[in-house]
């Protein structure tokens, strides 16, 4: 089923292009049917390829999803055209009142901030406050998610002794979970952070569940034990060219980089990427999806 999105956002063309079935407002509004209501956060300075990369991952699935995009009044975007933000985002002020089957906030390249540093974290704060009562369940990833970890549960966010970069190999710790069915017993996600989350932090917590990790990359997924929030330290929608672009970047800047691990064959940045995490990654999403959201968010959304 397909996700609903005004016909004009870039990533419409793209979807399409993907044989991704994108809804048209007309089509949509004439099914007897009450749509996922998905608010994404998009912290992200490139807004657009990360929004295409999100919108990508909720469309695989029989719902019918409709997003919208959301973006801080607090900072101003550097790096999206404001013509594309004032046609296509809205700021919590215009969202307030509303309610949501589900909430995606994104990672942000902040992690080497505290976060009473970040310019948008009183906002951040009172969108993560908010909700506690006005959103079913919330997907946090990345900074989002030590952001979250740390706002709702006061867990401290650590500094590696380097960046943690590349493809990484993970174990799911609780088969039963939802959010892994159909999983592997080994699977792969993309890293790309300065910082982590420690296990040991989130297992002393009482609301919280470790469900999957790695022996190198740490704590990959955690969530609380009424399945209003997770927490996600990885980058499941990432692109296959996404860690590239990132090392060429830096390179080009002339900054210190190491070659993403596992990620080029035979570490040679020059090959081609091999995608390793697209599936789990589709499955994720899907799963949050139909486990989390949609069979158990009420139909009337005024009962949140």
């Amino acid at each position: 089923m397909p996700i609903k999105i005004p016909d004009s956002l870039p990533a419409t063309a793209v979807l399409e292009s993907e044989n991704i079935f994108v809804m048209t407002e007309y089509r949509a509004m004439h099914q007897d049917i009450r749509p996922l209501s998905v608010l994404i956060l998009n912290l992200m300075p490139t807004k657009i390829v990360t929004e295409t990369q999100i919108l990508r991952k909720l469309s695989n699935t029989p719902l019918q999803i409709k997003v919208e995009l959301l973006r801080t009044a607090s900072y101003q975007s550097q790096h999206t055209d404001e013509d594309h933000l004032s046609s296509f985002y809205t700021t919590f002020d215009q969202v307030r009142e509303q309610n949501f089957d589900g909430l995606i906030i994104t990672g942000a390249p902040v992690e080497n901030l505290e976060f009473d540093q970040v310019e948008y974290w009183p906002e951040l704060c009172e969108i993560m406050t908010w909700s506690r009562t006005h959103v079913h369940s919330t997907l946090h990833i990345c900074w989002g998610a030590q952001a979250g970890l740390y706002f709702h549960h006061g867990i401290q966010k650590r500094t590696l002794p380097q960046k943690l970069f590349g493809v990484y190999e993970h174990r799911v710790l609780k088969p039963s979970s939802p959010l892994f069915r159909g999983f592997d017993d080994v699977f792969y996600a993309p890293h790309s952070r300065y910082t982590e989350v420690w296990e040991q932090d989130i297992r002393s917590t009482p609301d919280l569940e470790l469900i999957a990790a790695s022996s190198e990359a740490g704590v990959y997924a955690a969530k609380t034990e009424d399945s209003r929030q997770f927490f996600v330290l990885g980058h499941p929608e990432y692109d296959p060219d996404t860690l590239a672009r990132e090392y060429w970047r830096d390179v080009d800047k002339g900054l210190e980089i190491a070659v993403p691990a596992h990620y080029f064959p035979g570490d040679d940045p020059t090959r081609v990427p091999v995608v390793r995490w697209r599936s789990a990654g589709q499955l994720l999403y899907t799963n949050w999806l139909n486990y989390y959201v949609y069979q158990t968010t009420p139909y009337d959304l005024k009962q949140l």
